[in-house]
């Protein structure tokens, strides 16, 4: 009776485990083809787009898998079949291992982070606002949403193509010795965009104060500090699913053995 009781608990925590299995290779699929197929934050700022794909494809093909283990899972609890456990037991124990490559991975090049983030901005701020409509976007939003101008700071954008293209601003912006030389930056530069004071202080001279209606601080360490204050949530949910991930390992060994044994009562 207790046997039989602890079989049935194990049958069907197995199945719990593997719907969350589900749920989590679903998010990751649909993460992917989001950002393959739509303009992010990432996407329009990665420098090195093949390997955005690339990466991108990696998380879309990791999450296929786990769709397919939950999907072993559940049905080798269901049916019984120790063929289709071992199977499950097979490729988590693969998933598991690409997990701890890949977080290892991650934590060996975690501090090219900041540089990378930094010369993209500064490469986004300097030759594509302005030009693309996206890229555009996007420095507007992280502007305003985080309170910052440029990857440095405002003098980011002397010498930037939206800047020397402005036809209200014919200096050359390119000749920073001289001190009369002005620089435009966005209105997202603006600390509040509808006063008056935005668009008289958006002309900064050349090495000169930026004004109070203006953000002076810069968005890479806005960026930085935005990124790091997720650790902590990442680190939890990667926690919790190994987690579930040993657990199912343990579940589908125990269910294993147990059918092996009822198999060879029978016989």
């Amino acid at each position: 009776m207790v046997l039989s009781e602890c079989y049935g608990f194990v049958k069907y925590a197995l199945v719990c485990v593997n719907l969350i299995f589900w749920a989590v290779g679903l998010a990751a699929v649909a993460l992917a083809l989001w950002m393959l197929t739509g303009q992010t934050f990432l996407t329009s700022l990665a420098e090195e787009q093949h390997n955005l794909n690339a990466g991108l494809y990696i998380l879309f093909s990791a999450g296929f898998l786990m769709l397919i283990v939950a999907l072993l899972g559940c049905c080798g609890a269901f049916r019984e079949s120790q063929c289709m456990l071992v199977a499950f037991f097979s490729c988590l124990l693969v998933v598991i291992v690409a997990q701890i490559a890949a977080g290892a991975w991650l934590y060996a090049n975690s501090n090219r982070l900041e540089e990378l983030v930094k010369s993209n901005v500064i490469n986004t701020v300097k030759n594509k606002y302005g030009e693309d409509a996206t890229h555009t976007d996007t420095v507007d939003a992280f502007q305003s949403e985080l309170g910052c101008c440029g990857a440095t700071g405002p003098a980011d954008w002397t010498g930037s193509k939206y800047a020397t293209k402005d036809p209200s601003n014919p200096v050359s912006l390119t000749v920073s010795e001289d001190a009369n030389n002005e620089y435009k930056v966005p209105e997202s530069c603006c600390k509040d965009r509808s006063s008056g004071a935005c668009k008289a202080d958006r002309k900064i001279k050349v090495a000169g104060v930026v004004r109070s209606a203006i953000y002076s601080e810069g968005c890479v360490n806005k960026l930085m500090d935005t990124l790091n204050s997720q650790k902590n949530i990442v680190i939890g949910v990667t926690a919790g699913v190994g987690i579930l991930e040993l657990l199912g390992l343990i579940f589908s060994i125990m269910l294993c053995c147990t059918i092996g044994s009822s198999d060879r009562y029978k016989a």
